[in-house]
Protein backbone atom coordinates (compact mmCIF):
# COMPACT_ATOMS: atom_id res chain seq x y z
CA UNK A 1 0.00 0.00 0.00
CA UNK A 2 1.09 3.70 -0.95
CA UNK A 3 2.05 5.96 1.64
CA UNK A 4 1.02 9.08 0.86
CA UNK A 5 3.11 12.11 1.77
CA UNK A 6 1.91 15.55 2.72
CA UNK A 7 4.31 18.66 1.69
CA UNK A 8 4.30 22.26 3.44
CA UNK A 9 4.12 24.56 0.41
CA UNK A 10 3.72 27.40 3.06
CA UNK A 11 6.84 29.97 2.03
CA UNK A 12 7.46 28.35 -1.16
CA UNK A 13 5.05 29.90 -3.49
CA UNK A 14 4.47 32.93 -5.51
CA UNK A 15 0.63 33.33 -5.78
CA UNK A 16 -2.09 35.75 -7.33
CA UNK A 17 -2.01 39.31 -5.82
CA UNK A 18 -5.68 39.73 -6.89
CA UNK A 19 -7.45 36.47 -6.11
CA UNK A 20 -4.30 34.20 -3.78
CA UNK A 21 -4.38 31.39 -6.59
CA UNK A 22 -1.57 29.59 -6.61
CA UNK A 23 0.92 30.15 -9.49
CA UNK A 24 4.06 29.08 -9.15
CA UNK A 25 7.31 27.76 -6.84
CA UNK A 26 10.25 29.21 -5.61
CA UNK A 27 12.39 26.51 -6.97
CA UNK A 28 11.30 26.92 -10.56
CA UNK A 29 12.77 30.71 -10.64
CA UNK A 30 15.18 30.80 -12.93
CA UNK A 31 16.12 34.80 -12.67
CA UNK A 32 14.85 37.37 -10.64
CA UNK A 33 16.16 40.42 -12.39
CA UNK A 34 13.68 40.81 -15.17
CA UNK A 35 12.07 44.37 -15.61
CA UNK A 36 8.73 45.06 -16.93
CA UNK A 37 7.25 48.72 -17.36
CA UNK A 38 5.47 48.21 -13.89
CA UNK A 39 9.28 47.47 -12.41
CA UNK A 40 10.36 43.71 -11.46
CA UNK A 41 9.84 40.76 -13.45
CA UNK A 42 10.76 36.92 -12.36
CA UNK A 43 11.48 33.93 -15.00
CA UNK A 44 10.18 30.87 -14.27
CA UNK A 45 10.70 27.47 -15.51
CA UNK A 46 7.21 26.40 -14.63
CA UNK A 47 4.07 28.56 -13.83
CA UNK A 48 0.41 26.45 -12.72
CA UNK A 49 -3.31 28.07 -12.53
CA UNK A 50 -2.74 29.70 -15.82
CA UNK A 51 -4.39 30.32 -19.00
CA UNK A 52 -2.43 31.60 -22.52
CA UNK A 53 -3.81 33.89 -24.49
CA UNK A 54 -2.49 34.28 -28.56
CA UNK A 55 0.42 34.97 -29.44
CA UNK A 56 2.29 37.33 -31.25
CA UNK A 57 5.24 39.05 -32.20
CA UNK A 58 7.06 41.84 -29.48
CA UNK A 59 10.45 43.86 -29.84
CA UNK A 60 12.06 43.66 -26.74
CA UNK A 61 15.43 45.29 -25.58
CA UNK A 62 16.76 42.28 -26.35
CA UNK A 63 15.07 41.50 -29.81
CA UNK A 64 12.20 40.30 -31.19
CA UNK A 65 10.32 37.42 -29.08
CA UNK A 66 7.17 35.80 -30.07
CA UNK A 67 5.39 35.79 -26.26
CA UNK A 68 1.65 35.14 -25.32
CA UNK A 69 0.09 36.89 -22.01
CA UNK A 70 -0.75 35.11 -19.44
CA UNK A 71 -3.69 35.11 -17.22
CA UNK A 72 -4.60 33.78 -13.59
CA UNK A 73 -7.30 31.15 -13.87
CA UNK A 74 -8.65 32.27 -10.06
CA UNK A 75 -10.01 36.12 -11.36
CA UNK A 76 -8.41 36.35 -15.28
CA UNK A 77 -5.82 39.26 -14.50
CA UNK A 78 -2.89 39.21 -16.68
CA UNK A 79 0.16 38.26 -14.70
CA UNK A 80 2.44 38.21 -17.20
CA UNK A 81 3.45 36.53 -20.58
CA UNK A 82 4.80 33.55 -21.98
CA UNK A 83 8.02 33.17 -24.52
CA UNK A 84 7.25 31.01 -27.07
CA UNK A 85 10.10 31.69 -29.82
CA UNK A 86 12.75 33.79 -29.31
CA UNK A 87 14.18 35.08 -32.46
CA UNK A 88 17.57 35.43 -31.49
CA UNK A 89 20.36 33.15 -30.78
CA UNK A 90 21.36 34.38 -27.54
CA UNK A 91 17.93 34.27 -26.40
CA UNK A 92 16.84 30.88 -27.25
CA UNK A 93 17.09 29.90 -23.16
CA UNK A 94 13.71 31.87 -22.51
CA UNK A 95 11.65 29.84 -24.94
CA UNK A 96 9.31 27.83 -22.89
CA UNK A 97 9.29 30.13 -20.16
CA UNK A 98 7.02 32.77 -18.47
CA UNK A 99 7.40 36.01 -16.63
CA UNK A 100 5.33 36.95 -13.63
CA UNK A 101 5.20 40.75 -13.03
CA UNK A 102 6.08 41.66 -9.63
CA UNK A 103 4.06 43.63 -8.27
CA UNK A 104 1.02 41.26 -9.66
CA UNK A 105 2.37 38.44 -7.40
CA UNK A 106 2.64 37.89 -3.86
CA UNK A 107 6.06 36.27 -3.09
CA UNK A 108 6.66 33.30 -0.77
CA UNK A 109 6.51 35.10 2.12
CA UNK A 110 3.21 36.89 1.94
CA UNK A 111 5.28 40.27 0.45
CA UNK A 112 3.94 42.43 -2.21
CA UNK A 113 5.46 44.80 -4.38
CA UNK A 114 3.79 48.29 -5.32
CA UNK A 115 4.60 49.59 -8.88
CA UNK A 116 7.42 52.46 -8.57
CA UNK A 117 6.84 55.72 -9.83
CA UNK A 118 10.50 55.37 -10.95
CA UNK A 119 9.93 52.65 -13.36
CA UNK A 120 10.55 52.02 -16.58
CA UNK A 121 7.86 52.99 -18.96
CA UNK A 122 9.31 51.75 -22.07
CA UNK A 123 9.81 48.29 -23.46
CA UNK A 124 12.49 46.26 -21.77
CA UNK A 125 13.41 42.75 -22.62
CA UNK A 126 11.38 41.86 -19.35
CA UNK A 127 9.16 45.18 -20.90
CA UNK A 128 6.74 42.53 -22.85
CA UNK A 129 4.04 42.85 -20.05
Amino acid sequence: MGRLFVVNLEGKMYSCKHCRTHLALTADVVSKSFHCRHGKAYLFNKVVNVTIGEADDRMMMTGLHTVADIFCVGCGSIIGWKYEIAHEKSQKYKEGKSVLERYKIFGPDGSNYWVSRDAHIGGSDADEG
